[in-house]
């Protein structure tokens, strides 16, 4: 019998809970797959779709099936991920990165996308047993594309809805209420190197700054790995020593806001709390960071809030 979910490290909860609802005909219309990001939960979708696409009676899957599958163009698959508005188009983080679009507010998911997947489910499926709608950060929808989705919830027809967030919390109730939660957690230390190690991403490893601020996750070390790699490294070294004088707080405030986007500066947040604890433990700092972090999602002007950060670590 092929093991769909052998891709998967970890998550043996949510991996029981899925392969019941299979085995045992209990599919539920919608799933809260609950959870940080990074730790296997698009893995799951994928696999779960995949056994729901199955031939339950010998658990295979066509090669035309697979093939699409893994291409992602299956046509009763739809994914969808939180988007960016520019000049009329939306685009997903990656394709908006591609683009050089600059990005202040985060992506999120849109009405018109809520519409896209009622208009999806409005036909039958057309090669696989149902169709399949994976939402990625669910947390990110307005409430009134979240009010859009509830009644999808209630006649999903043939289908079946992943959602993907954080935690119940993050979600309306009401949305909750409609899908069987499933929860993922975070890796411990031999899943995390096991993953890492599959991936080609073993010099991970090494950096404890990266490793501390995924603190369990395997996809937000390859995340902030790659971030810190795009940041200009003697940029980086300068930072993560605390600034000596006036000038050169105000210089180095001044080259964070042309070097980085926000999404970066909110990283290097991360990264510098990890940083400074290591060297010098000291919860003042950590706490200023923690308020450039708010000043920043507030869309206070970025050169301001890291002068003001810089000159306060001075004292």
């Amino acid at each position: 019998m092929t093991d769909f979910f052998a891709p998967l490290v970890g998550q043996q909860q949510a991996v029981e809970l899925l392969k019941q609802a299979v085995a045992k005909n209990r599919i539920a219309p919608a799933y809260l797959f609950t959870g940080a990001d990074g730790v296997g939960r698009s893995v799951a979708a994928r696999c779960f779709i995949k056994l729901l696409f199955s031939n339950q009676s010998d658990n295979l899957l066509s090669d035309s099936t697979t093939k699409r599958l893994q291409q992602g163009n299956h046509p009763d698959v739809l994914w969808v991920q939180p988007t960016y508005q520019h000049q009329g188009q939306r685009y997903t983080p990656k394709e908006a990165a591609e683009k050089g679009i600059k990005r202040k507010a985060p992506p999120v998911i849109r009405l018109e996308q809520i519409r896209e997947i009622t208009a999806f489910l409005s036909r039958p499926p057309m090669l696989a047993p149902r169709s399949a709608v994976v939402i990625e950060q669910a947390e990110t929808m307005a409430e009134s594309a979240a009010n859009a989705l509830l009644k999808t919830l209630e006649e999903p027809g043939k289908a079946t809805l992943i959602l993907m967030a954080p935690s119940v919390d993050a979600i309306l109730p009401t949305i909750v209420s409609r899908c069987q939660r499933i929860p993922f957690h975070r890796l411990d230390t031999s899943g995390m190197t096991e993953v890492l190690t599959l991936t080609g991403h073993q010099e991970i490893l090494e950096h404890e700054a990266v490793m501390s601020i995924a603190a369990g996750s395997p996809g937000e070390a390859i995340a902030s790995y790659k971030q810190m790699q795009a940041i200009n490294s003697d940029l980086l070294q300068s930072i993560t020593k605390a600034p000596a004088n006036y000038r050169e707080c105000l210089e180095l405030a001044k080259q964070i806001e042309k070097e980085l986007e926000t999404e970066a500066q909110l990283w290097l947040i991360d990264y510098l709390q990890q940083s400074y604890w290591q060297q010098q433990h000291q919860p003042s700092i950590i706490k200023l960071l923690e308020q450039a972090r708010k000043n920043l999602l507030c869309y206070a002007n970025p050169r301001l809030v890291w002068e003001c950060t810089f000159l306060k670590m001075l004292g």
